[in-house]
This record gives C-alpha cells, sequence and structure tokens, in this order.
C-alpha cells in the first residue's frame, strides 16, 4: 500500500453555509479514509466567510484562517483547489474566473451559475488546462455528472429524464400521501428546511431546468440556453388532480427530460403523469432520481439524496479528490471542443404524448360532445374521461385522458375551450411520460 507524503492537497473554500460546513464535516471525520484513498491528505488551508465573528456549525483545524477577501483564495500560492459554494451569479462567477485565470482547479456547486454562463468558465478552464468540477450541482449525492462524462462516455445518449428538484418532489409526494394542499405542503416543506423562504426557483421549476441543462451539455456536448428550454412549475398541481391522476393509474412529478429525436434535442421541465409501474414513480420525499438510456447501455437509473449537507459535501468532495489525484487530464463537459455549439431544439408545440386535461363545466348536457368534438377536429384521440363529483356552484369537473398527440394539437382544443361559454376559465394540463 503506498504511504501518505507529506504534501496534503489544500483547499481555498468559498462559503460555509450547509453544504460547507457538510464538506468540512467529511473532511475531519474519514482524514484517515481519504488519506489512505488519495495518498495525501486532504487540508481547508482558507474559508470565505463574509461575517468573522460568526457561530459556525462545524470546528475548523487549528491552520484554517477565516478571511471576508475573496482575492486570498485566489492569490494564495499554496491552495490547490478553490472550493465555490457562495451560490449566486456575479460574485461566484467573479471568484472562479479569477481562480481559472490563476491556475487554479475549481469545484462548485453552483448550477444556476454553470447552466446560465457555464459556455464562458469552462472555455476558460479548457484553455489553461484545469478542472471546472460540478457534481454536486445535479442531484446531490447521486452520481449522474461522473456517469454521464466518463461510465457512459462511448454512449450515444437517447433519453434522460429525470426527477431533478426534492423540494418540489417532497411537496407532490405529501400532497399525494397526505392529500395535502400545494400551500399546505410547501409549508411544510418550508418547516422541515427542504423548502427556501422564497421557493420560487423551485416550486417554478427553474431549479430543475438549471440541472437538465447541465445534463444536456454532458450527454450531448450542447449548450442550451434557459431562455430556450420549456419551463412549468407545479403550483397549479392540486389535490383534486392528483387523486384524478392516481385513478388512471398515474402519480404526478415534476420531471426534467431531454430525448434525441432525429438528432435534436426535445427537452423540457414539466409536471408529468408518471405511471405508477414506473420507477420514478416510487421516488418519494426530497430524494432525486436520474434514468439515463444509452444506445449500448440501455436504461440505467441512479437514485437518491437530492440535497443536505452530507449528500451534497460527498459529491464535492468526490471532485476536490479527482481533480487532486496525480497525471490526469481535466474532464469538465466530458468533450474536448471548446466552445461547445448550441443545441439544435425542435419545435416543442411538435412534441408528441399522451395528455392529461381537466375541464370544469358547467352541469348541462351537450358539454361532453362539444369537447369531444373539438379533440376529434384537431387529431386528437380519447383514452378515457371521467365525470365524478357533485356539482358545485353549478359545475362539475370533466377529466380526459389522451392517447398520443403533439402538443399544437391540445393548444388547439383549449383554444376552443377558453372561447366555451360553458367551461370556466383555468383548464389545467399536464403532459404524460
Amino acid at each position: 500500500m503506498n504511504a501518505v507524503t507529506d504534501a496534503p492537497v489544500r483547499i481555498g473554500l468559498a462559503g460555509l453555509g450547509t453544504v460547507g460546513s457538510g464538506l468540512v464535516s467529511i473532511l475531519e471525520r474519514n482524514a484517515d479514509w481519504i488519506a489512505r484513498r488519495l495518498g495525501r491528505r486532504v487540508v481547508v488551508k482558507k474559508v470565505l466567510v463574509r461575517d468573522l465573528a460568526k457561530p459556525r456549525a462545524v470546528a475548523l483545524g487549528p491552520g484554517t484562517e477565516l478571511t471576508t477577501d475573496p482575492d486570498a483564495l485566489v492569490t494564495d500560492p499554496d491552495i490547490d483547489i478553490v472550493v465555490e459554494l457562495i451560490g449566486g451569479l456575479d460574485a461566484a462567477f467573479d471568484l472562479i474566473h479569477k481562480a481559472l485565470s490563476a491556475g487554479k482547479h475549481v469545484v462548485s456547486a453552483n448550477k444556476a451559475l454553470l447552466a446560465e454562463r457555464g459556455p464562458e468558465l469552462f472555455t476558460l478552464a479548457a484553455q489553461k488546462g484545469l478542472g471546472l468540477y460540478y457534481e454536486a450541482s445535479c442531484a446531490g449525492a447521486v452520481p449522474i455528472v461522473e456517469t454521464l462524462k466518463s461510465s457512459l462516455a462511448g454512449n450515444r445518449i437517447q433519453s434522460i429524464i429525470g426527477i431533478l428538484n426534492g423540494t418540489a418532489n417532497y411537496i407532490l409526494s405529501n400532497m399525494s400521501d397526505a392529500g395535502l394542499s400545494f400551500a399546505d405542503a410547501l409549508c411544510q416543506a418550508q418547516a422541515k428546511g427542504y423548502a427556501e423562504c422564497d421557493p420560487t426557483l423551485d416550486i417554478q421549476g427553474i431549479d430543475a431546468a438549471h440541472k437538465l441543462i447541465l445534463l444536456i451539455r454532458l450527454a450531448y456536448g450542447q449548450n442550451l440556453p434557459l431562455s430556450r428550454l420549456p419551463v412549468e412549475g407545479i403550483t397549479r398541481v392540486t389535490p383534486e388532480d392528483i387523486r384524478f391522476a392516481g385513478e388512471f393509474g398515474y402519480t404526478i412529478k415534476l420531471i426534467g427530460q431531454v430525448r434525441d429525436v432525429d438528432g435534436k434535442l426535445a427537452a423540457g421541465v414539466y409536471p408529468m403523469l408518471v405511471h405508477k409501474d414506473f420507477l420514478l414513480a416510487s421516488v418519494k420525499g426530497a430524494f432525486n432520481a436520474v434514468r439515463v438510456e444509452g444506445d449500448a447501455s440501455g436504461p440505467i437509473i441512479l437514485h437518491g439524496k437530492g440535497a443536505g449537507d452530507l449528500p451534497t459535501g460527498s459529491a464535492v468532495l468526490a471532485d476536490i479528490l479527482a481533480l487532486a489525484r496525480e497525471g490526469m487530464i481535466p474532464n469538465n463537459t466530458g468533450f474536448l471542443a471548446e466552445p461547445l455549439p448550441d443545441a439544435d431544439l425542435p419545435d416543442p408545440d411538435e412534441a408528441v404524448s399522451p395528455h392529461y386535461v381537466h375541464f370544469t363545466v358547467k352541469d348541462q348536457p351537450g358539454v361532453m360532445a362539444a369537447i369531444s368534438k373539438s379533440m376529434g377536429v384537431h387529431g386528437v384521440s380519447i383514452r378515457q374521461a371521467v365525470q365524478k363529483g357533485e356539482p358545485e356552484d353549478g359545475y362539475v369537473p370533466i377529466v380526459f385522458l389522451t392517447h398520443e398527440a403533439p402538443t399544437r394539437a391540445i393548444k388547439g382544443v383549449l383554444e376552443d375551450a377558453a372561447a366555451m361559454p360553458f367551461i370556466k376559465p383555468g383548464t389545467v394540463h399536464f403532459r404524460v411520460l
């Protein structure tokens, strides 16, 4: 067995919040184990914080220095790897850019930054021959980044379908299992620390979209701007829709997916009906899961904790160890060419899938016939229809589950319905996985 050398790997850590504290905790309690694997110790030399006097959740070693100056991490010649865990866009971008320019490897968990401004940083890292690693940015402890970069590198990826946001999945799980309203499930998620005080990025699907953009870059070697990705959140999901979906044999999940359709990438983030026989339907609480299908590997599912101090800290540490190993060539995006080309996307309105449509209509004769006629005109075939419940204020729900149809056809039906005086505004439409 190789002996542990005297020269440690020195880390400059930016941010000592939840994930930063988790990383420090793992480094402390698994120090001997890490040294056995790496042949070197990993030590935190400097930590960038906002307030030097603030109490810390973890104890730092006697040789660790606190600083409020970001440049202290970049200019210190002893620091080998800068770990960015401060989040946000501008300050984090400046820190990573300076660190790469100064010849230092970087590890980041910043999905928003890498999704929105990653191309510039990856190009700089390639020019410098440095690593910019980000396993912790996608699905927490789930090793999806390394799987796409290395384990499945010889495959043409046919599809990626995933539950990429633990907050949304926790909310939908509680709505399904406990019958909670969206508002009550969100409050519970906030009380347990699964949702931020401002949960907008999670419940509007933006967080999942950031992760999907990173996975598309890894799987297909193409950049996809957030502005071109169709994104819908979960705020319109109701207990009634969850109940109807259950009667059809489905559960509702927030799904991020991309499929290779004749060389174009059909991608989006939507609340979708997932059949209860699918493994993704059984993913509960704040867990994430990703299904990847390669042309050689076939389908593979990765499942695990999508957030938290230790799970995410574990993913950060995996990147640190990878960059610290001697003689490695950094593998940032999984492709040699930088910058990567932009993704070629089909018209999202031409995407074909089954659909769930929930109308609220006046309880009167002829309504079902009028809606069915509109579906026929637009070429939408009805698979199942349910009309249940006592009239409330003279209105009743009618729910349709369709066979596969292009989104454009469903939009045509919804436009027709909006003009029908006996249909209440606010018709609900979800895609079916």
